[in-house]
């Protein structure tokens, strides 16, 4: 037997990645989230997999929440061409900041007040990159 399970939507996971993101940024529990919303967690956690997608009103008070633009929630998005897909066919990157690893770097690199020192460990990081390609 065949399963017809529907996969998720790229911008609604991309979406439900960012609220994610935000959300941790701000040391939020999806259950306080959840309980400013007036649902429950469950349906936090379904957003942020973007397995339900997030209605227009529901996604502007998560912004207000979370002080946000609804704008932040779509930044860097996949398809800008209307595929649906990345451009260059790396969908990966939207999946880095639901790592335990792309968590704490962020939550490390917003600390960093030092505009100097930010561009450094961008420069660093892209040289990090550059040598994995050999």
């Amino acid at each position: 037997m065949v399963e017809n399970k529907k996969k998720p939507n790229p911008i609604d996971v991309h979406v439900g990645g960012r609220i994610r993101l935000r959300r941790n940024m701000l040391s939020m529990s999806q259950e306080r989230l959840g309980e400013n919303l007036g649902i429950t967690f469950q349906q936090i956690q379904k957003y942020e997999k973007g397995t339900n997608r997030v209605g227009a009103s529901r996604l502007q008070a998560i912004a207000r929440i979370l002080g946000v633009p609804v704008a932040f929630f779509f930044e860097e998005a996949p398809g800008r061409d209307g595929s649906g897909l990345a451009e260059d066919g790396a969908d990966y990157v939207a999946e880095i900041p639901n790592t335990a690893e792309g968590m704490q770097l962020n939550r490390a690199f917003v600390r960093i007040s030092d505009p100097k020192v930010r561009r450094r460990i961008l420069d660093l990081v892209k040289a990090l990159a550059e040598d994995s390609d050999d």
